[in-house]
């Protein structure tokens, strides 16, 4: 079960030459990566935020599994957002693996535009605030970006020494090329951010549709371990759980659509119940309106990002105000 793992941040291990690193509490930024090693091979699933955090990441990997960042030769990208691949330049002699459509969205926005939109934060008032809030520990400016050298689409098996790894794309759901890091001989998943564990799931490409069968894959493979994007390592149950936050979320968005409500509307009338418990419970705005998108038949990029930022830090703020108000 995923209880024997304390959610601690540093790495756990899995058995097997399998490894989970954990980053809590799991919320904007604070990503998770694994390390999979069978005698002198060795692959890194994801880097971290930005290259000081996957340098000390990597030094906790040397001093507890014997694998430094030289000695790295493959690392797979689960998906684009930066919090799993802006650290990729601290393994300089890597090959990077990443499916097409994510190795799109990593050319298409680097933390070059991470680091100009931190800049301007200052000037940017309640949402430059908020920016701040949630990006300001993390060092953009000084990561030094390496890009996907190999990409695939569907499916692509490896091998780490002996040992088989297959990995399987997803997306898009979370975003636009989302992949699973499977170890068929272990039943070990990587799931990227598939999984947000006790966090709100963020929805940036859909369909929802693609993502709940994602999550019914990583079932139908009876992992023995799932380590996700964001937060502790999990079992079935978890999966469960983002299954019945995105079902809930499509209802009652599809509800309010057909009612005409805006987004904004939506996101306000929209009561998260149990789920409001989650970290980062704003980002239903940036759910909502990947729905509504989706329902009026458009599945490209959201083309106001900042906009669902503005969004996402006015239902922060009335969320706040509601549990601070009570019953």
């Amino acid at each position: 079960m995923a209880e024997r793992w304390t959610y601690t941040k540093g790495l756990k291990e899995l058995g097997a030459g399998q490894y989970a690193y954990l980053q809590p509490d799991g919320g904007w930024g604070w990503s998770n990566a694994g390390l999979i090693v069978d005698g002198e091979a060795s692959l890194l699933v994801d880097t971290l935020f930005d290259m000081p955090l996957t340098y000390d990441m990597l030094k906790t990997m040397k001093d507890a599994a014997g694998v430094s960042g030289s000695d790295i030769r493959v690392i797979v990208n689960t998906h684009a957002n930066g919090d799993h691949t802006h650290g990729n330049g601290c393994c300089p002699h890597a090959e990077i693996i990443a499916s097409e459509a994510s190795a799109a969205e990593m050319e298409a926005f680097g933390a070059s535009e991470l680091a100009q939109i931190m800049k301007m934060a200052p000037q940017m008032g309640e949402v430059g605030a908020y920016f701040t809030d949630v990006f300001g520990m993390f060092d953009f400016a000084g990561v030094e970006e390496r890009l996907p050298t190999q990409t695939f689409s569907g499916q692509l098996d490896l091998t780490v020494g002996d040992r088989k790894v297959e990995l399987i794309e997803v997306g898009p759901a979370h975003t636009a090329g989302d992949v699973l890091v499977h170890v068929p001989d272990t039943g070990t998943i990587y799931t990227g951010d598939i999984l947000f564990i006790n966090s709100t799931p963020l929805m940036w490409a859909g369909p929802v549709s693609n993502w709940i069968a994602a999550c019914d894959r990583i079932l139908a493979l009876n992992p023995s371990a799932i380590v996700p994007g964001h937060g502790p390592i999990t079992d079935a149950a978890g999966v469960k759980q983002v299954q019945a936050y995105l079902r809930y979320v499509d209802a009652e968005a599809r509800k309010r659509y057909d009612a005409g409500l805006s987004v904004r509307e939506a996101c306000h009338d929209i009561a998260l119940g149990d789920f409001s418990s989650w970290g980062d419970a704003e980002r239903i705005a940036v759910n909502v309106s990947t729905l509504y998108r989706e329902y009026d038949g458009k599945l490209d990029a959201p083309d106001d990002p900042v906009g669902l930022f503005v969004l996402m830090n006015e239902m922060r703020t009335a969320q706040r105000n509601q549990h601070t108000a009570g019953p």
